[in-house]
């Protein structure tokens, strides 16, 4: 544990432009936003959780996968130029426990032995992760139902809290002692208050959510519950509960040409959109409302858990809650789940 005066905190992000691209919360509009901090710009910290994840800062909202031109006649030849790969080094400044712990529940769609994605691998290894405890949790955050913590660990490189005119930082990686070493951060010794700081924090979460007996349930029987048609019924399918949540990682991709060139593109999509399983052959597996917001909640509370034999693939963050707007509350989704009539399996 360590003490860092605000003064030496603020020079030493300035010393880590050096070595990193900083990424932070900064304003944007009514919200904050994490953002590629520009020239002497200090990440903004006093603020509830940012409206969108720090996820883009890995796996952006649009990235060009490589760009291409056609041959235009036999004389020439065509080309293809790979984008994205060559990542520099990264630190993200201010994101939150629960943003962090995402990292490690959609690593495993991104970086497995199967289907390895080069593009999230090496945005992710280049990336060093420095956190900001919870000490004021919203209404909306249930972390600690789902295995996080406002003071949490997984995920982080480094923990730092604030005190009064310092802050205390914990490094918890090898990235997090590189990185302070960078900023010159060794000002000396503080004792560990974290756990007592954790314990408070923790405290002021009222809501708690189980979804341990989900994981005993039977897919086919949650499946077909009689329950989803309500669930679903004030459900715009407008995509907000997807685009805001640090764990989603379904993406689309498609090719924008103009004359001989073009690029091939990955953008975000949603589960929640009525083409989003829409076939060539013009077949729809999931053409109702009812069944795309099913496919939402059965995939983070029950799929998840059962393919990966993990927690539900869900941190807590409630963003999904507070930007809803109408008002659909994952927390009384996993109520309706837990509390249904299961068949064990």
């Amino acid at each position: 544990m360590i003490k860092i005066q605000k003064q030496a905190w603020a020079e030493g992000l300035v010393k880590l432009r050096s070595d990193y691209e900083l990424f932070g919360p900064v304003a944007d509009k009514d919200a904050h936003e994490f953002k590629l901090l520009e020239q002497d710009q200090l990440p903004v910290l006093d603020i509830p959780n940012t409206r969108l994840s720090a996820k883009k800062t890995v796996f952006p909202q649009s990235q060009v996968m490589f760009s291409f031109s056609l041959a235009a006649s036999n004389e020439d030849q065509s080309s293809v130029k790979v984008e994205g790969l060559d990542v520099k080094p990264r630190a993200v400044v201010g994101i939150r426990p629960c943003d962090a712990a995402s990292f490690l529940l959609v690593k495993r769609n991104f970086d497995n032995p199967e289907y390895p994605d080069p593009y999230w691998i090496s945005a992710y290894g280049q990336t060093t992760l420095i956190g900001f405890a919870c000490d004021q949790p919203q209404q909306t955050c249930f972390c600690t139902s789902v295995g996080s913590s406002p003071y949490g660990e997984d995920g982080l490189d480094l923990l730092v809290a604030e005190d009064e005119d310092h802050y205390l930082a914990k490094s918890l990686t090898e990235k997090g002692d590189r990185l302070i070493e960078a900023a010159g951060w060794e000002t000396g010794a503080e004792d560990a208050i974290f756990d007592e700081r954790k314990d408070a924090a923790e405290a002021k979460i009222s809501k708690k959510v189980a979804t341990d007996r989900i994981k005993s349930c039977s897919a086919q029987d949650l499946f077909g519950a009689s329950f989803w048609e309500e669930v679903a019924f004030p459900c715009l399918n407008c995509g907000t509960c997807t685009f805001v949540c640090p764990t989603c990682w379904c993406f689309d991709i498609q090719d924008e040409v103009k004359g001989t060139a073009g690029k091939r593109m990955r953008n975000w999509d949603s589960c929640m959109f009525p083409l989003f399983t829409l076939e060539g052959s013009g077949h729809n597996p999931r053409p109702s409302k009812e069944q795309r917001v099913r496919q939402r909640f059965m995939h983070k509370l029950k799929y998840y858990p059962d393919k990966y034999e993990s927690d539900v693939q869900c941190v807590g963050c409630g963003r999904c809650i507070q930007l809803c707007p109408v008002n659909i509350d994952i927390r009384n989704v996993c109520d309706r789940m837990t509390q249904h009539l299961c068949i064990t399996i």
